[in-house]
């Protein structure tokens, strides 16, 4: 297993993280200072924009994990990870597909591409 498929798991796992605390440490330990993460539905510069929108998502679909849905793909420095974003135990929701770029220990970009993606909705409760 290569550091950058490890990396890739532990950001998987970062989605997960429902504890703000915890989940803030994850994202510290997992992305350079001058990150930046993309999907059709958020545009996150930094880690704390990156915790945001991890929060976001949780809270607009509580009671879904994420989980890989194949195997970590990665070449060089990038890493292409498969997901799905389900009940647990249940069928898939979201299929979902990070493509994440890796500095030399942790991770610079991430490109989220989702299906369906879903429709935002207002997030009365987003964190500031």
């Amino acid at each position: 297993m290569s550091d950058l498929d490890e990396l890739a798991r532990r950001y998987l796992a970062s989605w997960n993280e429902r504890d703000p605390g915890r989940r803030r440490a994850l994202v510290g330990e997992l992305w350079t200072d001058d990150a930046g993460y993309v999907d059709p539905i958020v545009v996150a510069d930094g880690r704390d924009a990156i915790d945001a929108a991890v929060a976001a998502a949780q809270r607009q679909f509580p009671g879904l994990v994420y989980r890989p849905a194949g195997p970590v793909d990665v070449h060089h420095h990038v890493a292409r990870l498969p997901w799905a974003l389900a009940p647990p135990g249940g069928p898939p929701v979201i299929i979902g597909l990070a493509v994440l770029v890796a500095g030399p220990d942790r991770l610079r970009r991430g490109y989220g591409f989702l299906d369906p993606v879903p429709v935002p909705t207002s997030d009365p409760g987003a964190e500031k």
